[in-house]
Parts: structure tokens; C-alpha cells; sequence
């Protein structure tokens, strides 16, 4: 493998990739928006069930006309955010994409005015594929604003919100951190050196969380300037379109319910005395009294550190895919083939790990930072699994029954996680492989349900203080992280002081129009794990219900998919099934020790 096999080729998603032609392609956007506006303006409100259908029809082609050059800028900028050139797609990104939103700020207004003069038409024959499409736009109708507010609004999120997102990713990526590895000093981007977080020596990691983190405290006057700018934003945007409470916005973006949440969230704090047990655990595996927060993703010291290249990633990542199904393994395949994924670590890259839909294309195109870890390997299956989603939903649905909440978005990516599980645990030949399996299944369960838990604990706190007229300096915001996270793990966890600066990378606070993006996580983590006990249950036969699944796009409700597959997410029974899971997990280690 060479290392241009691991930075993904974008010229597929454009005509030519000359900066000028893909900067005319977008603006081409707004011409045909323009267009689309002169044609439906003041109009849709009278639209019957077949003149709406061809509308929206209309809309899905316009959007796919220009995904492909919008895409290669956003893909290009999160590559390398210090070019020149990138930086130029991404002005020209941010402009054209506004624009375009502006021009069709209408539909959803007049939409809005359509179905609640004429309620039948969500149930009208004609219109029965985008039945769910109007539900949920029924769901927003009560917080809609005018074409006017809903065009100012998004000027306003342009070079406001969307500016201290780009802000947060760009300080974050460009930042360096010098560290003595082997005796030498080297500095290194964040992408490379949270690597050293998985390090079997135990000071490395030790001393890699204090560099980072020390160093980003530094700056916490930007960090806590950014996230105040989206919270205080969120907070007026509220009340503003009447919503009930700070959740709302998420719920109807992730097509879910308080009760479902409520019952989620209750579910955790039922069982965290279970993650702590699970800690403890491992601490004494590790011959340790209590883990540092250092220790808590950290590798077994019994367990040999293994390397793996580039590809063996790809072997183990697409043989998981293919045990489960051929169908999907060629899929896989494909996104290495195609060059679909970049892993190569360098300054100026996206911090993190995420897939994107080209929809157009009906397929993804992946990132991450590949530091030879099993965490990586976890991290590239998981990331594939986002990109068979886009396979599936691409071929099965139109592009307004894509509009995927998170809580859905991400089972085909967790799924995956659990099948590379299976398959390296098969191929485990010691004791002490099965470990290093089982505690990376373990400690990503943990963080993903438990740790992200007390972010939304904490995003829920930084409201609360903001109502109260609190001022979130860096300290105050640090106060509010420390106490949500303890909330989570009690005193089962000694935590570097430095820690305390750790919400100033996570970029979904900083995200644009994102608020509660965790509990999605949380949601997903406990809905796959209840659908991998199904599948082990089930065998084979499972395989044509996860495609299903993960077909529908948002043409059901997570609640609807549940429901298909026997299950009730809005009892705390169904999300126990998940924990359940877990619990056998813990067992299988258990057996090892």
C-alpha cells in the first residue's frame, strides 16, 4: 500500500477540478435557485397533490445538480484548511450555499401554509412516498418564521454561528504540540498526536494529554468566546420560533420525542453503576488502584501493542463487511478501490472522524487520521459503515426521504463496529488478543453512552447558567464540564487537572445549528447493541432487516423502524436490551481475567 492510497480522490465529484470551474459550478446554483424561485413563489400554497409532488421532485434535482462541486469544496477545505486554494472553495461555499438557501427560504414557509390549509394532503395517495416528509414538516409548522426571518436567518448564521464553527475547526487543526517521544522532541498537529492517547506507555500518554490539553487551556478565551456565541444564539433562536425548551430543535431534527429521550437518558443513570464496576475492572487488570483519565481508552500492558498497516485495516474492515454480507463487503471494497477515504495524518487536516454522503453518486467519502491502532481499525469500520448507509439509502430512496436524523445515521456504522468485534474476536489466538478486543468494544461503549451522557448533561448546563444570566468565561464553562463528566463517573476516575479544558474540542458544541448532537450517540450505541443481540439471535435471517433499516432513509420514524423489528423505543425496557448486551460483553471478559 502507498501512502496515496490513504488520501481520497475528489476529482470524481466535479466536471473539472480547476478551483475557477468548480467556484462557477456553485454560483450556477444560485442562477437555477433564482430560476426555481421565479416558477414557485406564491404559488405552492395552492398546489394540489400532484403539483406538490412535481415540486419537490423539481427541488431534489436542482440539489443534486450542484451537490457534486459543493461537496468537493467542503471535502477539499476539511483536507487541508491551510491552502490557499481550499480556502478560496470554501468562501465561495459558504457564499453560493447561502445564497441558494435564501433564494429558497419560501418553500418551507409556504409549505408550511399548504398543509395546514389543507391537512389531507399528508395522507393523499399521490403523495404516499413522502408521507413522513410532510409529517415532519407538519412537526415544524408552529416554529416557522416568514420568508423574510427565515432568509435573514440563515445571512445572519453565515457570519455568525457558521463563523465560530469555522473558527473552533480551524484554530483546532492548525494547532502544533511538541512532545518527547524516544528521546527526542517532536511537535506534532492534533490529529497525529492524539494517537499517543492509545500509547502502552502509560507517562507518553500521560504526558500527551497534558501537552494538548494545557495547551488548548490556553486559548480558552476563544474556545469559551465560540461556545458562548452558540449557546447565547440558540438560546434567542428559541424563543424567537417558540420552541418549549433548548431539546426541541433536536428532537424534530433527529424525528424522535421527549419520551423517548427521557426514557433513554433515565436508562443510563439506572446503570452507571455499571460502567464504573467496568472500570474498576479494568484498573485491576491493569494493576492499577484507580485509572487516570489516561488510562481509560488505554491499551492492556499484558496485551502485546500491535501496529497495523494500512492494509490490514482494509483487510479486517472489509472482511468484517463481507462475513455479514457479499453484497456489502463489495460495497467496501469499492471505497477503498475508489479511493474514497483519507487517512493520511498531516497539519491543516479536520480533526475526527466522519463519512459524507455524496447522494448523487450513491456512495460516501470518508475521513479520519490513521495512527496504526486498533482504534483505528474500529474507527475505519465505523466510518464505512456510515458509507454503506449512503449505498443502501442512495439506491432505495429519493433525496427528500434522506434527510436522516442521528439517531438513525448512526446504525450502520456502529453495527459495523461490532462486526469487526465478532471477526477479530474469531481470529483472536491468546487470551490476552480477546482482551484487547473486548476492552476497545468495552471502553468505546462507555465513552459513547456513558461519557457522552454527561455532555449532554453539561450542554443542557450551559443553558441553564446562560437563563440565569451566568457569563461563561473558560473557568465557568471548564466548572460546568467537570461537574457533568463527574456526574458519569463519580470517583472511580483520577483526572489530570488539564482535563478540565477538554469541551474546547469537541466540535459539536461549535457545530452551526447542531445543539443536543450527543444524545443521538447515546441512542444509537443502545439501539445497535439491541439489533446485534437480535442478529445473534437470528443468524442470516437478520441480514434482510438491517438492509431494510438502513434503506428507509427518513421515509419512517425511528419509532416506525423499532416498531418493525419488534421493539418499543420509548420504553426504558427496550434500551435496557442494549445494556443487556453490554453486559455480555463484560462477561466474555470477564471469563478471560
Amino acid at each position: 500500500m502507498t501512502q496515496r492510497e490513504m488520501v481520497w480522490d475528489l476529482s470524481q465529484l466535479v466536471k473539472s477540478s480547476e478551483t475557477s470551474a468548480v467556484q462557477k459550478e456553485m454560483e450556477g446554483s444560485v442562477t437555477d435557485a433564482e430560476a426555481f424561485r421565479k416558477k414557485y413563489q406564491g404559488k405552492i400554497a395552492k398546489l394540489d397533490a400532484k403539483g406538490l409532488l412535481k415540486m419537490i421532485e423539481e427541488k431534489d434535482e436542482l440539489d443534486l445538480k450542484y451537490e457534486g462541486a459543493f461537496t468537493f469544496a467542503y471535502l477539499t477545505y476539511n483536507a487541508d484548511s491551510t491552502s490557499l486554494v481550499s480556502k478560496a472553495l470554501l468562501d465561495s461555499f459558504r457564499k453560493n450555499s447561502s445564497k441558494f438557501g435564501q433564494l429558497l427560504a419560501f418553500i418551507d414557509v409556504e409549505l408550511g401554509k399548504l398543509l395546514t390549509a389543507k391537512p389531507s394532503l399528508v395522507n393523499d395517495p399521490a403523495l404516499a412516498e413522502y408521507k413522513h416528509k410532510l409529517e415532519r414538516v407538519v412537526r415544524r409548522i408552529p416554529h416557522m418564521l416568514s420568508e423574510a426571518e427565515e432568509s435573514l436567518v440563515i445571512a445572519k448564521d453565515t457570519n455568525g454561528i457558521g463563523a465560530w464553527q469555522q473558527l473552533q475547526s480551524d484554530w483546532l487543526s492548525t494547532r502544533m504540540f511538541t512532545i518527547e517521544l524516544d528521546g527526542q522532541m517532536k511537535t506534532l498537529p492534533y490529529g497525529e498526536i492524539i494517537g499517543l492517547y492509545e500509547h502502552g506507555d502509560r507517562d507518553v500518554r500521560r504526558r500527551a494529554n497534558q501537552t494538548v490539553y494545557e495547551n488548548l487551556g490556553k486559548d480558552d478565551i476563544v474556545w469559551a468566546s465560540a461556545i458562548r456565541a452558540v449557546c447565547a444564539d440558540h438560546l434567542e433562536m428559541c424563543k424567537l420560533r417558540k420552541y418549549p425548551s433548548t431539546m426541541t430543535p433536536s428532537l424534530i431534527d433527529n424525528d424522535v420525542d421527549q419520551r423517548t429521550v427521557d426514557s433513554l437518558m433515565k436508562t443510563i443513570e439506572a446503570n452507571v453503576a455499571v460502567y464504573r464496576k467496568y472500570l474498576q475492572s479494568k484498573a485491576k487488570m491493569m494493576g492499577l488502584k484507580k485509572l487516570a483519565n489516561y488510562d481509560i481508552v488505554a491499551p492492556l500492558p499484558k496485551v502485546p501493542e500491535k501496529e497495523y498497516t494500512w492494509e490490514e485495516a482494509r483487510k479486517e474492515t472489509i472482511g468484517a463487511y463481507t462475513g455479514f454480507d457479499e453484497q456489502i463487503g463489495k460495497w467496501v471494497t469499492e471505497m477503498f478501490d475508489r479511493l474514497h477515504i483519507d487517512a493520511e495524518v498531516r497539519k491543516g487536516k479536520t480533526s475526527g472522524a466522519w463519512c459524507n454522503t455524496f447522494f448523487a453518486g450513491k456512495t460516501g467519502y470518508v475521513l479520519l487520521s490513521f495512527n496504526k491502532k486498533l482504534g483505528d481499525v474500529f474507527t475505519l469500520a465505523h466510518e464505512n459503515g456510515h458509507a454503506v448507509h449512503a449505498y443502501l439509502g442512495s439506491r432505495a430512496q429519493k433525496l427528500s426521504n434522506y434527510d436522516i436524523g442521528s439517531c438513525v445515521a448512526e446504525c450502520g456504522s456502529i453495527f459495523g463496529e461490532l462486526l469487526l468485534t465478532e471477526r477479530l474476536l474469531s481470529s483472536a489466538k491468546t487470551k490476552q488478543e480477546k482482551q484487547a478486543v473486548l476492552t476497545k468494544v468495552l471502553d468505546e461503549f462507555g465513552m459513547t453512552v456513558f461519557q457522552v451522557s454527561g455532555r449532554v448533561f453539561f450542554e443542557r448546563s450551559l443553558y441553564e447558567a446562560i437563563e440565569r444570566g451566568e457569563f461563561l468565561d473558560g473557568e465557568t464553562v471548564a466548572k460546568y464540564w467537570t461537574a457533568s463528566r463527574d456526574r458519569i463517573y463519580g470517583d472511580t476516575i483520577e483526572w489530570l487537572d488539564v482535563m478540565k479544558w477538554e469541551w474546547t474540542m469537541k466540535v459539536h458544541y461549535y457545530l452551526a445549528n447542531r445543539r443536543f448532537y450527543n444524545y443521538p450517540y447515546v441512542f444509537a450505541q443502545l439501539f445497535v447493541f439491541a439489533l446485534y443481540k437480535l442478529y445473534k439471535e437470528q443468524g442470516k435471517a437478520f441480514v434482510p432487516e438491517l438492509k431494510a433499516l438502513l434503506s428507509a432513509g427518513s421515509s419512517k420514524s425511528p419509532f416506525e423502524l423499532g416498531k418493525e423489528l419488534g421493539f418499543d423505543i420509548s420504553s426504558e425496557a427496550f434500551w435496557q436490551k442494549g445494556m443487556d448486551q453490554a453486559l455480555e460483553f463484560v462477561k466474555m471478559l470477564e471469563a478471560t481475567i
